[in-house]
């Protein structure tokens, strides 16, 4: 993203975040893609979940803020959406607030990769630790996390 870009997501998160407080959501997610007819995408989110209808209310009150103050030079596509199902954990924040659910996490182990998946069963500053199908628990040092995701469960 360029400079003007980055420039741009944040006045847009500026503009953003006071609507979104009152209206109870969190900002999980901003992008401005594209340069010609740019596509913004809002990613909402709030503890009990985001539904189709709280995305139809958001994108209707952001249309307006965005209509009235103009930050955007001529034609864009606004959508917003939740964080979906399988999510990306990004924080320690974020583990904590799902732990008891399962997780797909990618990490380094001796000079390599590996996979698990399993139930968050705990998290502390600098791990996270998984059971597995089998009731093995794996605990995973946070550092080694290379990608981490929620899974459906089955």
């Amino acid at each position: 993203m360029n400079t003007e870009s980055a420039a741009t997501v944040e006045r847009l998160r500026g503009l953003f975040l006071p609507t979104l407080t009152f209206l109870g959501f969190e900002l999980y997610d901003l992008k401005l893609l594209g340069q010609h007819s740019p596509l913004l995408r809002v990613t909402i989110d709030r503890p009990q979940g985001v539904s189709l209808d709280d995305c139809e209310r958001v994108s209707h009150s952001l249309g307006a803020l965005l209509d009235q103050a103009d930050p955007l030079p001529g034609r864009y596509t606004l959508e917003v959406s939740s964080p979906g199902a399988e999510r990306p954990l990004r924080s320690l924040e974020e583990y904590r607030r799902f732990l008891g659910r399962r997780a797909n996490i990618s990490y380094r182990v001796d000079g390599g990769h590996r996979v698990a998946e399993g139930r968050m069963v705990g998290v502390s500053d600098d791990r996270v630790e998984l059971q597995l199908r089998d009731a093995q628990t794996v605990s995973i040092p946070l550092a080694d996390v290379e990608a981490a995701r929620l899974a459906v469960d089955l």
